[in-house]
């Protein structure tokens, strides 16, 4: 039972959306109704967590990835290039030093 109930509710995305609350509320219920036991759902209740955690990592990297990719395409320079420019800028406006 507890796995069935735990493949249940990794499916979908919308586990990396539920709070702990939710989980614990639903698995103190089966307690209540003794479908598993209290030891039973605190673990599986720990492994949700942990497994939610994880799949929200590994969505803030994609759409890292993916944001990155787009702004490359579209040669939007990144916060270092800009930084560099702005420092090669400064260089070469200060009176007395050669242009490179």
């Amino acid at each position: 039972m507890r796995d069935f109930i735990k493949k249940a509710m990794l499916a979908g995305a919308g586990l990396a959306f539920m709070t702990t609350e939710k989980f614990e509320e639903v698995f103190d219920e089966l307690v209540k109704k003794g479908e598993v036991t209290e030891k039973e759902a605190r673990e599986t209740v720990a492994d949700l967590k942990e497994k939610s955690k994880k799949f929200k990592k590994e969505m803030e990297e994609r759409r890292e990835k993916i944001v990155t990719g787009i702004l490359r395409h579209l040669h939007v320079p990144t916060k270092v290039e800009l930084e560099e420019i702005r420092e090669r800028l400064e260089r070469l406006e200060r009176p007395g030093e050669h242009k490179e």
